[in-house]
Order: C-alpha cells, then sequence, then structure tokens
C-alpha cells in the first residue's frame, strides 16, 4: 500500500490556531513527526496522537542546519516508503521559513508518493494583528536578514520593512543559533544608509503560549546593536517616508479615464436600412 505525506501547521499560540482539517489529518495519521517551538507544544500534540516522534534531536549547536534538515526529511519519508500515512507538523505554517516541509514534499513527489501541504497561522499573521499593520496600506517587504545582507536588496522606505531572524543576522556558517554585536553593528549600517539612525523599529515576538505576552518593543535603530535578541525575534521597520505619486502613471490613467467619459457620451449612428 503507497504512503502518503501531508505537512500542516499547528499555528503560532498553542492549540487556539490550529485548523480542523490539520487537526483531522493528524488524528487520522499513522504516525506523526513533530517540529513545534516548545515541549509544552510536544505533549500538547501527543495528545491528539499515540505515535508522536519529535525532530528536535536533529538540532545541535555547531552543526550545519542544511545537515539537519536533511536528517529531518529522511527520517519522515523513511515511514512515507513503508505505507504509512505520514503527517509532519510545524509550528506556525509549514512552508514559511520551514524548509523540511517543501523539501519532504518535494522529495516524495519524486518517488511518486502523494504529499501535500496545508495551510497554517504563521507568525506575520500574527504580527499583522498584533501590531496592528495593514500590508496592503503602504506595502510590506519581507526578508530573511541575512539573505537581506548578503544580497543587494531595494528598500522602499515609504513601505514596512519586515527582517526575520534578526538574531541570527550575518551567520553564514548555518551552524549558529545566534550572532553578536558586531554582525549587527553590520546590519545597523546597512539600515542606516536609507532610515535615520533615532527611527523607531519593533522587535516582535508572536505568542507561543495562551498565557504569554507578545513583545513589541519599540527601540532607535541605532540601539538595536545593544539589544536582547532571540532566534524567533523579528525587527520590523515602519515606513519612514510617505509614498510619492508617479505623476507619469497618473497622468496616463487620467487620460484613459477621460477617453472612456467620452466613449460613453459620444452618440452612437444607427443604421439606417
Amino acid at each position: 500500500m503507497s504512503g502518503s505525506l501531508v505537512c500542516v501547521g499547528t499555528g503560532m499560540t498553542l492549540g487556539a490556531h490550529i485548523t480542523p482539517i490539520a487537526k483531522s489529518h493528524i488524528e487520522q495519521a499513522d504516525v506523526v513527526f513533530s517540529l513545534m517551538s516548545t515541549g509544552i507544544t510536544e505533549r500538547w500534540l501527543e495528545e491528539l496522537h499515540s505515535d508522536v516522534r519529535s525532530l528536535q534531536y536533529c538540532y545541535q549547536e555547531g552543526k550545519n542546519r542544511n545537515i539537519t534538515y536533511n536528517e529531518m526529511v529522511e527520517a519522515i519519508l523513511t515511514e512515507v516508503r513503508v505505507g504509512k500515512k505520514v503527517v509532519a507538523a510545524f509550528y506556525g505554517h509549514p512552508g514559511v521559513f520551514a524548509c523540511v516541509a517543501h523539501r519532504a514534499i518535494k522529495q516524495a513527489k519524486l518517488e511518486n508518493m502523494p504529499a501535500h501541504m496545508e495551510a497554517g497561522i504563521s507568525a506575520e499573521d500574527c504580527l499583522y494583528a498584533d501590531l496592528a499593520i495593514d500590508p496592503g496600506k503602504t506595502g510590506c517587504m519581507n526578508l530573511e536578514t541575512s539573505q537581506f545582507m548578503f544580497y543587494q536588496r531595494n528598500i522602499d522606505p515609504a513601505a514596512h520593512l519586515v527582517l526575520w531572524q534578526v538574531g541570527l543576522a550575518g551567520d553564514k556558517s548555518l551552524a549558529r543559533f545566534s550572532t553578536g554585536k558586531a554582525y549587527r553593528q553590520v546590519l545597523v549600517d546597512l539600515l542606516l544608509a536609507t532610515y535615520p539612525a533615532d527611527h523607531q523599529v519593533i522587535l516582535y515576538q508572536a505568542k507561543v503560549l495562551p498565557i504569554d505576552t507578545m513583545r513589541a518593543e519599540y527601540i532607535k535603530l541605532v540601539d538595536l546593536v545593544n539589544a536582547e535578541l532571540f532566534m524567533h525575534t523579528t525587527l520590523v521597520i515602519p515606513p519612514s517616508e510617505k509614498m510619492q505619486p508617479n505623476q507619469a502613471v497618473l497622468d496616463k490613467l487620467a487620460l484613459i479615464d477621460k477617453q472612456e467619459l467620452q466613449s460613453k457620451h459620444r452618440p452612437k449612428l444607427r443604421l439606417v436600412l
């Protein structure tokens, strides 16, 4: 019998964010692999299924995370290959800053095994709610912090800039759980090319447990170097400038509007036989 794989998200807040379809997949699975944020969330998942296998053991300080992720994928697919109905449960959204789900699904499909992903409530979803940000108002650019540092990216100071995993700023080893002040200084210097030194930014962390308080710490950009950062800390930079009208495009659209209005009021010719 062919095995199958479903990667689901349990949401950010324990028990509060899981969708009915994700819960159903977990309950009906033969085996559930889990990658949760805390031991408490691991134990909560064990209440939904009798065979839950944590993947946290794959992580080790100094160990390249690509090796870790490949080990997780192999552990998941080993059970799918023997015909089991497998669910891999990740906190938050299984496809957001969670490459294991993407890799596992891709490999399963290459081996002609059914695999798909079910969406979950991500940290980004919580961020918009907790910080009262509407990404449609001025726009929002989301980047992984180190990727932002390693590559040339164009920043729009009239939109929100969200930098994920700021506690790992500048890490090229993929083997550390944090970087120090010297790395953060490089990040700050890069941002100072666009933003004022005293521009107010936000250090954000979503709630994991219902009794937790989400973190929304407002600091000056230059103070980021000495701030307390964790792997799950997100840096949110509000707009520092107002949006500037694109007059050339506005003029073109105005001309189109005028032409369409004239067309509607133009008398229609009737064909007389």
